[in-house]
């Protein structure tokens, strides 16, 4: 985490607006997208800014940073605030590194940088003395505003970011053109960080983070100084985050101080108050009417039905918004498939030469809702596929078990939806025995309800597409689904809907998403991949969680023995065999990464006590009044001090980041050895 300077005036800043908006509106053509919006932003205010797609985040977004013109109303903001916005579509970076780019994202640090550059410049040209002491004072006073903007720390700052988002130190000097999108939207999320403005606007920033590096984020977004909007479909993250939630709805925007969660439960209740409300404001209104009816024409009653008339000309009716219902609808039950669903045994599977999986062995059994957890690149959408048996490997064997059938859900399936045809049309294609009104009930529990049924799926929007593809799946469903990813797309009542029906499917699930909520509510098993072993876990994901937090510093980053060791029918003697070879290259692989480890900590502690020597020699120097008359030498000694004072930080954190990970390889190496010895008495047993 950045280490930041906490501010004497903590609480006077909490309570500082910097920012206000007032009575803003925004149409686009004839649509309505919000109207008489005011809120303020206080300097430490985190604001959740949810609302079903298209309702108008983003346009909220753009006004806010002054890219797009509002209708009508203001926005108003104190002296000198500066607002970093991060999109959702990444424009093309320069052509610097990775590195460069990020470490060089704050304006106001860069530019001191080359002032206090030239200064020391014009110092080593020789020029008199007076010339000399009056460019000693401004550089003086230019490194002083340097250091209090933490300018000294940058790189540092620039390193503990990036391997926050998860980039490996050789990336630091790749060019940004050699990253995918995924990739290129971290480094345009470190850069903003970097850029440390007073207000920070995200519009669905975690998109293309993996569970750890979200993790991160969110504390780092938890202790960030200045004030935080972001939009975001992952309910957990904007529970954690956000602190304040603005909702814009159909025919309102309501800013409440609370949570996502706490929003919900609060608007739920509203909402049910109003139905109450507005039943008994109908039966009231129904009632005068039938006097007003009964009584129109008959002279003796004019009087009242004026007087009543009158008094429901100026009823203000209440008009309850639409809200998401939980779905009910009977899926098909798919065919019962034997105890065993799936067993991989002994698969090898390499890309280019690189093993991502040397001997994995895994068993999934009927009852099974499985979600893989790992990093991006770990090998989750390989394992997936190998699953689904759409992706070949090199060696072992996938057997399905007794009456087995598979579904595979991914992005690819949203190109083969027919772009002629109508969602009605579409969806019968996959079930075209089923009766029109089943496939409309089936339509309308995935939010596609009267004449939606009949738009063409090349005007659907990717969320539209993704439910579409998913009802497919489900008319039809086969006993053992595989989805990777099946909340892309889809905003938070859409994500709502897949997790009922996920809840109604009884068959075995084994699936990909970077949506908490999805994983909490929906798996009973977490398989964690990593470093080439898909370690299972036998609970929900809080319980794994809460496994996680327990075993923190216990070297879980270490290489871990494979599940389901060993397979069943294997004599005593292999067994013995087997493990002898997996305790070797347990202890090869420790030794070989220690060693190195040891050799690089050795390095930098030499390194580092001959840069704290040399500068606490020139410091001893700065007090001693003969070695201040001499211009150019204090000019030399200045800017070697300065370096020092750059570079030693850099090293002292470097040592300390590598004596954790020397420390946890021990650590894990001895659990791994544990968990060797485990898995051989159980197996042994089994035997």
């Amino acid at each position: 985490m950045v280490r930041r300077v906490r501010c004497l005036h903590y609480d006077y800043l909490r309570l500082l607006t910097m920012l206000n908006v007032f009575n803003l509106s925004k149409s686009y053509g004839e649509q309505l997208l919000f109207s008489g919006v005011t809120f303020n932003i206080g300097a430490r205010d985190r604001i959740g800014v949810i609302g079903p797609n298209g309702s108008g985040k983003t346009t909220l977004f753009e006004i806010l940073a002054g890219n797009v013109a509002p209708d009508s109303g203001s926005i108003s903001m104190r002296r000198d605030i500066t607002i970093g916005y991060l999109k959702q579509e990444i424009t093309p970076f320069s052509r610097n590194t990775l590195f460069d780019e990020v470490s060089h994202a704050s304006n106001k640090i860069t530019g001191l940088a080359h002032r206090i550059q030239v200064l020391q410049d014009a110092l080593s040209e020789g020029r008199d003395d007076n010339d000399q002491a009056e460019l000693l004072q401004k550089l003086g006073e230019l490194q002083h505003k340097f250091e209090a903007a933490g300018g000294y720390n940058t790189e540092h700052d620039a390193e503990v970011i990036l391997f926050g988002f998860g980039f490996d130190k050789e990336d630091f000097s790749r060019p940004l053109s050699e990253f995918s999108g995924g990739w290129l939207m971290r480094a345009a999320l470190a850069k903003l960080l970097m850029s440390n403005p007073d207000i920070i606007l995200l519009d669905e920033p975690t998109n293309h983070l993996d569970l750890e590096t979200l993790l991160w984020f969110e504390e780092y977004l938890k202790s960030y100084e200045g004030a935080v909007l972001v939009t975001s479909h992952d309910r957990a993250f904007l529970n954690r985050v956000a602190h304040k939630t603005i909702s814009i709805e159909k025919d309102d925007v309501i800013f409440f101080n609370g949570t996502y969660d706490d929003f919900t439960v609060a608007r739920q209740k509203e909402l049910e108050l109003n139905e109450a409300t507005a039943k008994r404001q109908d039966l009231k209104i129904k009632k005068e009417m039938r006097f007003i009816e009964k009584f129109r024409y008959k002279a003796t009653k004019a009087a009242q039905v004026q007087s009543r008339l009158k008094q429901l000309s100026k009823v203000e009716r209440i008009v309850v918004p639409r809200a998401t219902k939980k779905i009910h609808f009977s899926f098909a039950e798919p065919v019962r498939s034997g105890e065993e669903v799936i067993a991989l045994q002994h698969v090898l599977k390499a890309y280019d030469g690189n093993a991502v999986y040397q001997d994995l062995n895994l068993t999934l059994r009927r009852g099974d809702r499985v979600a893989l957890v790992g990093p991006n690149g770990a090998g989750k959408t390989t394992l997936l596929k190998i699953l689904a048996g759409v992706l070949p490997f090199e060696r072992g064997q996938r057997k399905l078990g007794h009456n087995v059938t598979t579904a595979y859900y991914a992005q690819h399936l949203l190109e083969l939806l027919d772009p002629e045809n109508t969602v009605l049309e579409e969806l019968g294609r996959a079930a075209p025995d089923e009766p029109e009104q089943r496939l409309r009930g089936l339509l309308g529990a995935f939010l596609f309800s009267g004449d939606a049924v009949h738009k063409k799926v090349s005007v659907l929007s990717g969320g539209e597409k993704s439910r579409l593809a998913i009802s497919k799946m489900l008319v039809r469903p086969a006993n053992f689904l595989l989805m990777d990813e099946p909340t892309n797309h889809l905003d938070i009542a859409s994500r709502e809907i897949l997790t009922d029906a996920l809840q109604a499917y009884r068959g075995a699930l084994c699936f990909i998403t970077h949506d908490r909520t999805l994983i909490r509510e929906i798996a009973n098993k977490i398989i964690e991949i990593r470093s080439g072993a898909a370690v299972v876990f036998q609970g929900n994901y809080d319980e794994y969680l809460a496994s996680e937090e327990s075993a923190e510093g216990e070297g879980r980053d270490l290489p871990q023995v494979q599940t389901s060791f060993p397979p069943r029918g294997i004599t005593l003697r292999d067994m013995q065999r087997q493990r002898k070879i997996a305790e070797g290259e347990l202890r090869n692989s420790y030794y070989r990464e220690a060693t190195a480890l040891k050799k690089r900590i050795a390095g930098i502690e030499a390194e580092l006590a001959a840069r704290e020597a040399e500068s606490k020699e020139l410091e001893n120097n700065f007090s001693r009044p003969e070695f201040c008359k001499d211009a150019a030498q204090i000019t030399a000694a200045t800017r070697r001090y300065h370096e020092l004072k750059k570079t030693i930080p850099l090293l002292a954190g470097e040592w300390e980041r590598l004596s954790i990970e020397a420390e946890q390889q021990r650590l894990g190496f001895e659990q791994a050895k544990t968990n060797l010895d485990a898995q051989f008495a159980a197996g042994k047993t089994s035997a």
